[in-house]
């Protein structure tokens, strides 16, 4: 039953990964973990400062040890970063590890809500933040898609509703479970 037990986040900067995941675990009573943030406290660095000094390359190490020891606890509600599905063993955790929700976000809104952030290093490129925001898009959403349990657009829902289907959800998968050991397949 561990599948179930953990919450698992994923989709690009901008969903509202830490903002929906804190509030979701306050509602369940579950503890929070943010692996951006557990990353910061492990180096005592901002990500930022992570990027400057290590380069995108050295940050994924620590995003993929970060991610692995939190996958490993037992029901909690993790918020990962945008980029935590660019590795296959960070996918292949979050796929076994807990039950994984990608929060699907349009380009508008993850425009909108990024906009004057200066914690996000990929943004701050040569490019405009669109162009790059596009491009990450069209990298990452297929593997946010094949490492999902559940796909919850964010879009024009506020955050009680995206809560909401979340839970809606978890309460489906249990029903269903429940039903598959009533009624044994012949």
């Amino acid at each position: 039953m561990k599948k179930a037990s953990n919450i698992f986040l994923i989709g690009p900067m901008g969903a509202g990964k830490t903002t929906i995941g804190r509030q979701l675990a306050r509602d369940l009573q579950m503890p929070f973990y943010d692996s951006d943030r557990v990353i910061e406290e492990h180096t005592g660095a901002n990500i930022p400062l992570i990027f400057d000094l290590e380069g995108e390359e050295g940050f994924r190490k620590r995003e993929q040890a970060a991610i692995d020891e939190l996958t490993a606890m037992d029901n909690i509600v993790l918020a990962t970063g945008g980029g935590a599905v660019l590795r296959k063993v960070n996918r292949e955790h979050l796929a076994e590890r807990g039950t994984t929700f990608y929060l699907y976000t349009d380009l508008d809104s993850l425009l909108e809500r990024t906009r004057k952030d200066k914690n996000r290093p990929l943004l701050h490129g040569e490019e405009s933040p669109e162009t790059i925001l596009k491009r990450l898009i069209e990298e990452r959403d297929p593997l946010y898609r094949q490492t999902a349990d559940h796909i919850i657009d964010t879009g024009n829902s506020s955050i009680r509703g995206v809560i909401k289907a979340i839970i809606n959800c978890l309460e489906k998968n249990i029903k269903d479970t429940n039903n598959k050991h009533d009624h044994p397949q012949r």
